[in-house]
Protein backbone atom coordinates (compact mmCIF):
# COMPACT_ATOMS: atom_id res chain seq x y z
CA UNK A 1 0.00 0.00 0.00
CA UNK A 2 2.96 2.50 1.08
CA UNK A 3 4.86 1.81 -2.04
CA UNK A 4 1.78 1.82 -4.40
CA UNK A 5 1.23 5.75 -2.99
CA UNK A 6 4.63 6.45 -3.28
CA UNK A 7 4.75 5.66 -6.90
CA UNK A 8 1.29 8.02 -7.07
CA UNK A 9 3.30 10.38 -5.11
CA UNK A 10 6.11 10.42 -7.54
CA UNK A 11 4.04 10.41 -10.77
CA UNK A 12 1.77 13.07 -9.18
CA UNK A 13 4.72 15.18 -8.41
CA UNK A 14 6.25 14.95 -11.67
CA UNK A 15 3.43 16.03 -13.66
CA UNK A 16 2.59 18.76 -11.24
CA UNK A 17 6.35 20.23 -12.02
CA UNK A 18 5.64 20.02 -15.58
CA UNK A 19 2.37 22.55 -15.19
CA UNK A 20 4.04 24.85 -12.76
CA UNK A 21 7.19 25.08 -15.55
CA UNK A 22 4.71 26.01 -18.28
CA UNK A 23 3.02 28.47 -16.01
CA UNK A 24 6.21 29.68 -14.79
CA UNK A 25 6.76 30.63 -18.43
CA UNK A 26 3.83 32.36 -18.72
CA UNK A 27 3.92 34.46 -15.27
CA UNK A 28 6.54 37.81 -15.20
CA UNK A 29 6.72 41.25 -14.33
CA UNK A 30 3.46 42.46 -15.79
CA UNK A 31 1.56 39.29 -14.09
CA UNK A 32 0.11 36.23 -16.54
CA UNK A 33 1.11 36.75 -20.13
CA UNK A 34 0.62 33.31 -22.65
CA UNK A 35 3.69 33.45 -24.51
CA UNK A 36 3.52 30.30 -25.62
CA UNK A 37 0.83 31.32 -28.32
CA UNK A 38 3.60 33.93 -29.62
CA UNK A 39 6.09 31.10 -30.44
CA UNK A 40 3.63 28.10 -31.78
CA UNK A 41 2.05 30.65 -34.09
CA UNK A 42 3.74 30.31 -37.40
CA UNK A 43 1.60 33.68 -38.37
CA UNK A 44 2.60 35.69 -35.32
CA UNK A 45 4.99 38.62 -35.90
CA UNK A 46 8.83 38.35 -36.48
CA UNK A 47 9.20 41.11 -33.70
CA UNK A 48 6.96 39.47 -31.19
CA UNK A 49 8.17 35.81 -32.05
CA UNK A 50 11.96 36.89 -31.08
CA UNK A 51 11.00 38.68 -28.16
CA UNK A 52 8.90 35.98 -26.94
CA UNK A 53 11.80 33.44 -27.09
CA UNK A 54 14.00 35.94 -25.83
CA UNK A 55 11.94 36.09 -22.60
CA UNK A 56 11.19 32.59 -22.39
CA UNK A 57 14.70 30.99 -23.06
CA UNK A 58 17.25 34.26 -21.23
CA UNK A 59 14.61 35.10 -18.09
CA UNK A 60 11.88 32.58 -17.46
CA UNK A 61 12.70 29.01 -18.37
CA UNK A 62 15.98 29.02 -16.54
CA UNK A 63 14.59 30.93 -13.28
CA UNK A 64 11.48 28.53 -13.00
CA UNK A 65 14.34 25.37 -13.68
CA UNK A 66 16.36 26.89 -11.08
CA UNK A 67 13.47 27.70 -8.44
CA UNK A 68 12.22 23.96 -9.18
CA UNK A 69 16.15 22.87 -8.58
CA UNK A 70 16.77 24.65 -5.58
CA UNK A 71 13.45 23.73 -3.68
CA UNK A 72 14.93 20.18 -4.80
CA UNK A 73 18.18 20.54 -2.96
CA UNK A 74 15.91 21.99 0.07
CA UNK A 75 13.63 19.09 -0.03
CA UNK A 76 16.49 16.51 -0.34
CA UNK A 77 18.81 18.62 2.65
CA UNK A 78 15.48 18.45 4.84
CA UNK A 79 14.92 14.96 4.69
CA UNK A 80 18.83 14.54 5.27
CA UNK A 81 18.30 16.44 8.56
CA UNK A 82 15.55 14.78 10.24
CA UNK A 83 16.53 11.33 9.30
CA UNK A 84 20.19 11.98 10.64
CA UNK A 85 19.12 13.90 13.91
CA UNK A 86 16.11 11.55 14.67
CA UNK A 87 14.37 14.95 14.52
CA UNK A 88 10.94 15.74 12.46
CA UNK A 89 11.57 19.35 13.39
CA UNK A 90 14.90 19.65 12.04
CA UNK A 91 15.60 21.81 9.56
CA UNK A 92 18.99 22.84 7.24
CA UNK A 93 18.51 26.64 8.55
CA UNK A 94 17.49 25.99 11.93
CA UNK A 95 21.45 23.81 12.51
CA UNK A 96 22.54 27.05 11.50
CA UNK A 97 23.83 25.65 8.20
CA UNK A 98 22.00 28.37 6.04
CA UNK A 99 23.88 31.25 8.57
CA UNK A 100 27.30 29.92 8.01
CA UNK A 101 26.61 30.03 4.27
CA UNK A 102 25.45 33.45 4.24
CA UNK A 103 28.60 34.54 6.64
CA UNK A 104 30.74 32.94 3.55
CA UNK A 105 28.58 34.61 1.08
CA UNK A 106 28.86 37.82 2.50
CA UNK A 107 32.79 37.54 3.18
CA UNK A 108 33.54 36.72 -0.57
CA UNK A 109 31.31 39.67 -1.73
CA UNK A 110 33.41 42.09 0.64
CA UNK A 111 36.37 40.71 -0.24
CA UNK A 112 35.92 40.35 -4.06
CA UNK A 113 33.35 43.29 -4.75
CA UNK A 114 33.73 46.18 -2.80
CA UNK A 115 37.00 47.71 -4.50
CA UNK A 116 38.81 46.17 -1.72
CA UNK A 117 41.46 43.75 -0.80
CA UNK A 118 41.55 40.98 -3.41
CA UNK A 119 39.08 42.94 -6.40
CA UNK A 120 42.50 45.53 -6.43
CA UNK A 121 44.46 42.49 -6.78
CA UNK A 122 46.45 42.33 -10.32
CA UNK A 123 44.45 38.74 -11.42
CA UNK A 124 40.71 40.50 -10.82
CA UNK A 125 39.74 42.61 -13.47
CA UNK A 126 38.39 46.25 -11.93
CA UNK A 127 35.13 46.02 -14.03
CA UNK A 128 34.95 41.77 -12.87
CA UNK A 129 32.33 42.75 -9.67
CA UNK A 130 31.48 39.48 -7.63
CA UNK A 131 27.46 39.91 -7.28
CA UNK A 132 24.51 37.77 -6.85
CA UNK A 133 22.96 39.12 -9.58
CA UNK A 134 26.44 37.55 -12.15
CA UNK A 135 25.86 35.04 -14.61
CA UNK A 136 29.54 34.23 -14.69
CA UNK A 137 30.06 30.63 -14.14
CA UNK A 138 33.09 31.12 -12.16
CA UNK A 139 31.53 33.69 -9.78
CA UNK A 140 28.95 31.21 -9.31
CA UNK A 141 31.42 28.45 -8.29
CA UNK A 142 33.05 30.87 -5.85
CA UNK A 143 29.98 31.74 -3.84
CA UNK A 144 28.70 28.72 -3.98
CA UNK A 145 32.39 27.35 -2.08
CA UNK A 146 32.02 30.48 -0.04
CA UNK A 147 28.91 29.21 1.44
CA UNK A 148 30.04 25.53 1.72
CA UNK A 149 32.71 26.61 4.03
CA UNK A 150 30.78 28.30 6.01
CA UNK A 151 27.89 25.75 5.87
CA UNK A 152 30.24 23.24 7.12
CA UNK A 153 31.41 25.40 9.85
CA UNK A 154 28.35 26.45 10.97
CA UNK A 155 27.24 22.46 11.44
CA UNK A 156 30.45 21.35 13.27
CA UNK A 157 29.81 24.31 15.33
CA UNK A 158 26.38 23.27 16.14
CA UNK A 159 27.26 19.40 16.77
CA UNK A 160 30.15 20.29 18.96
CA UNK A 161 28.14 23.02 21.14
CA UNK A 162 25.21 20.49 21.21
CA UNK A 163 27.84 17.40 22.10
CA UNK A 164 26.70 14.92 19.36
CA UNK A 165 23.49 14.70 17.77
CA UNK A 166 21.74 12.63 21.52
CA UNK A 167 19.84 14.98 22.53
CA UNK A 168 17.21 16.82 20.71
CA UNK A 169 16.42 19.74 22.19
CA UNK A 170 19.98 20.52 22.78
CA UNK A 171 20.94 20.16 19.07
CA UNK A 172 18.42 22.85 18.21
CA UNK A 173 19.23 25.33 20.88
CA UNK A 174 22.78 25.04 19.66
CA UNK A 175 21.42 25.27 16.38
CA UNK A 176 19.68 28.66 17.09
CA UNK A 177 22.50 30.04 18.73
CA UNK A 178 25.34 29.32 16.24
CA UNK A 179 22.29 30.52 13.86
CA UNK A 180 22.27 33.83 15.61
CA UNK A 181 25.98 34.24 16.21
CA UNK A 182 26.97 33.95 12.75
CA UNK A 183 24.21 36.06 11.46
CA UNK A 184 25.11 39.06 13.53
CA UNK A 185 29.02 38.62 12.23
CA UNK A 186 26.52 38.62 8.42
CA UNK A 187 25.65 41.94 9.85
CA UNK A 188 29.19 43.14 10.72
CA UNK A 189 30.28 42.31 7.20
CA UNK A 190 27.71 44.17 5.76
CA UNK A 191 28.49 46.81 8.38
CA UNK A 192 32.39 47.41 6.95
CA UNK A 193 31.14 47.16 3.05
CA UNK A 194 28.11 49.40 1.97
CA UNK A 195 29.42 48.67 -1.19
CA UNK A 196 27.70 44.99 -1.10
CA UNK A 197 24.45 45.96 1.08
CA UNK A 198 22.38 45.75 -1.92
CA UNK A 199 22.94 42.21 -2.99
CA UNK A 200 23.28 41.09 0.29
CA UNK A 201 19.96 42.37 0.87
CA UNK A 202 18.59 40.86 -1.91
CA UNK A 203 20.09 37.23 -1.15
CA UNK A 204 18.73 37.75 2.57
CA UNK A 205 15.45 37.82 1.34
CA UNK A 206 15.92 35.00 -1.04
CA UNK A 207 14.68 35.57 -4.81
CA UNK A 208 15.14 33.38 -7.84
CA UNK A 209 15.48 36.43 -10.14
CA UNK A 210 19.10 36.54 -10.44
CA UNK A 211 19.00 32.49 -11.57
CA UNK A 212 20.44 31.58 -14.73
CA UNK A 213 21.65 28.65 -17.04
CA UNK A 214 25.18 28.74 -15.61
CA UNK A 215 23.25 28.66 -11.70
CA UNK A 216 20.79 26.36 -12.74
CA UNK A 217 23.73 23.86 -14.46
CA UNK A 218 26.05 24.03 -11.03
CA UNK A 219 22.73 23.53 -9.02
CA UNK A 220 21.60 20.69 -10.99
CA UNK A 221 25.22 19.05 -11.06
CA UNK A 222 25.45 19.32 -7.38
CA UNK A 223 21.93 17.59 -6.82
CA UNK A 224 22.17 14.65 -8.65
CA UNK A 225 25.91 14.36 -7.40
CA UNK A 226 24.14 14.91 -3.17
CA UNK A 227 21.62 12.69 -4.44
CA UNK A 228 23.90 9.69 -5.97
CA UNK A 229 26.18 9.83 -2.13
CA UNK A 230 22.38 10.15 -0.22
CA UNK A 231 21.02 7.28 -2.26
CA UNK A 232 23.21 4.21 -0.93
CA UNK A 233 23.36 5.19 2.36
CA UNK A 234 19.83 5.76 2.99
CA UNK A 235 19.95 2.47 5.08
CA UNK A 236 22.46 4.51 7.58
CA UNK A 237 19.29 6.95 8.22
CA UNK A 238 16.96 3.45 8.38
CA UNK A 239 18.72 2.48 10.65
CA UNK A 240 19.26 5.36 13.09
CA UNK A 241 15.29 5.82 12.76
CA UNK A 242 15.60 2.85 15.23
CA UNK A 243 17.97 4.11 17.59
CA UNK A 244 21.92 4.09 17.64
CA UNK A 245 22.68 1.64 19.64
CA UNK A 246 20.30 -0.51 16.63
CA UNK A 247 21.96 1.16 14.04
CA UNK A 248 25.57 0.29 15.81
CA UNK A 249 24.53 -3.57 15.93
CA UNK A 250 23.58 -3.86 12.30
CA UNK A 251 27.45 -3.05 11.71
CA UNK A 252 27.13 -0.27 9.94
CA UNK A 253 30.21 2.38 10.89
CA UNK A 254 28.27 5.43 12.18
CA UNK A 255 30.49 7.78 12.55
CA UNK A 256 32.29 7.98 8.77
CA UNK A 257 28.90 7.68 7.22
CA UNK A 258 27.07 10.77 9.15
CA UNK A 259 30.22 12.71 8.27
CA UNK A 260 29.29 11.83 4.52
CA UNK A 261 25.90 12.94 5.56
CA UNK A 262 26.58 15.86 7.21
CA UNK A 263 28.92 16.96 4.48
CA UNK A 264 26.07 16.22 1.84
CA UNK A 265 23.67 18.14 3.96
CA UNK A 266 25.90 21.08 3.94
CA UNK A 267 26.39 21.10 0.28
CA UNK A 268 22.95 20.83 -0.77
CA UNK A 269 21.77 23.77 1.20
CA UNK A 270 25.25 25.63 0.45
CA UNK A 271 24.62 25.03 -3.25
CA UNK A 272 20.68 26.39 -2.96
CA UNK A 273 21.29 29.39 -0.67
CA UNK A 274 24.48 30.74 -2.66
CA UNK A 275 21.88 30.96 -5.66
CA UNK A 276 18.69 31.70 -4.73
CA UNK A 277 19.48 33.23 -1.24
CA UNK A 278 17.95 32.28 1.64
CA UNK A 279 14.50 30.38 1.06
CA UNK A 280 13.32 29.10 4.62
CA UNK A 281 11.02 26.61 5.18
CA UNK A 282 11.22 24.52 1.87
CA UNK A 283 13.04 21.93 4.35
CA UNK A 284 11.16 21.64 7.09
CA UNK A 285 7.93 21.40 4.92
CA UNK A 286 8.75 18.88 2.35
CA UNK A 287 9.47 15.78 3.64
CA UNK A 288 7.00 16.00 6.16
CA UNK A 289 4.14 16.71 3.10
CA UNK A 290 5.62 13.38 1.62
CA UNK A 291 5.09 11.55 4.98
CA UNK A 292 1.50 12.86 5.25
CA UNK A 293 0.63 11.05 1.82
CA UNK A 294 3.06 7.90 2.19
CA UNK A 295 5.34 5.98 4.91
CA UNK A 296 8.46 4.96 3.02
CA UNK A 297 12.00 4.07 3.95
CA UNK A 298 15.00 6.48 3.37
CA UNK A 299 15.72 5.79 0.11
CA UNK A 300 12.13 6.90 -1.79
CA UNK A 301 11.82 8.92 1.06
CA UNK A 302 14.66 11.32 -0.47
CA UNK A 303 13.69 11.46 -4.00
CA UNK A 304 10.12 12.42 -3.00
CA UNK A 305 11.03 15.01 -0.90
CA UNK A 306 13.43 16.16 -3.60
CA UNK A 307 10.31 16.39 -5.49
CA UNK A 308 8.11 17.90 -3.29
CA UNK A 309 10.71 20.92 -2.20
CA UNK A 310 10.97 21.72 -6.22
CA UNK A 311 6.61 21.90 -6.34
CA UNK A 312 6.93 23.76 -3.27
CA UNK A 313 9.41 26.36 -4.00
CA UNK A 314 8.06 26.87 -8.25
CA UNK A 315 4.99 27.70 -7.13
CA UNK A 316 6.18 29.83 -4.18
CA UNK A 317 7.95 31.64 -7.17
CA UNK A 318 5.19 31.71 -9.23
CA UNK A 319 3.05 32.99 -6.33
CA UNK A 320 5.51 35.78 -5.88
CA UNK A 321 5.87 37.21 -8.81
CA UNK A 322 1.96 37.28 -9.96
CA UNK A 323 0.54 38.45 -6.31
CA UNK A 324 1.41 42.48 -6.63
CA UNK A 325 2.99 42.04 -10.42
CA UNK A 326 4.04 44.22 -11.63
CA UNK A 327 6.08 44.20 -8.41
CA UNK A 328 7.18 41.40 -7.10
CA UNK A 329 7.52 39.56 -3.68
CA UNK A 330 11.00 38.12 -2.57
CA UNK A 331 10.01 34.57 -2.76
CA UNK A 332 11.96 34.22 0.73
CA UNK A 333 9.43 36.20 2.27
CA UNK A 334 6.61 34.41 1.12
CA UNK A 335 7.94 31.03 1.88
CA UNK A 336 8.97 32.66 5.83
CA UNK A 337 5.53 33.00 6.09
CA UNK A 338 3.56 30.55 4.76
CA UNK A 339 6.12 28.06 6.28
CA UNK A 340 5.85 29.60 9.21
CA UNK A 341 2.56 29.01 9.88
CA UNK A 342 3.12 25.29 9.14
CA UNK A 343 5.38 25.31 11.66
CA UNK A 344 3.32 26.40 14.10
CA UNK A 345 0.42 24.24 13.12
CA UNK A 346 2.52 21.72 13.11
CA UNK A 347 3.91 21.73 16.63
CA UNK A 348 0.40 23.31 18.16
CA UNK A 349 -0.31 19.41 16.07
CA UNK A 350 1.88 17.52 17.65
CA UNK A 351 1.15 19.18 21.11
CA UNK A 352 -2.09 18.16 20.80
CA UNK A 353 -1.91 14.81 20.19
CA UNK A 354 0.72 14.24 23.28
CA UNK A 355 -1.90 15.38 25.66
CA UNK A 356 -4.04 13.38 24.11
CA UNK A 357 -1.97 10.30 24.17
CA UNK A 358 -0.77 10.87 28.22
CA UNK A 359 -4.77 11.99 28.82
CA UNK A 360 -5.31 8.19 27.41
Amino acid sequence: MSRSRAIALGWFLLGLSFALLALGVCVGSLGFENLWQPLLDSQAPQVERDMAWHIVTDIRLPRTLGAWTAGALLGLAGALAQGLFRNPLADPYLLGSASGASLGVALMLAALGAGTGLADSAWVQPETVVSMFSGSLWVRLGLTGAAFGGAVIAVLLTLALARGVGHTMRLLLAGVVVGVVLGALTSLVMLFSPSSLQAMQAFLLGSTSFVGWNALALMASVWLLASAVAWPMARVLDGLSLGEATAASLGLPLRPLRAALVGVLALATATAVAQTGLIAFVGLAAPHLVRVVTRVPHRPLLWLSSGMGGVLLTAADVLARWLIAPQELPVGVLTAVLGGGYLLWLMHRRTALLHTGGGG
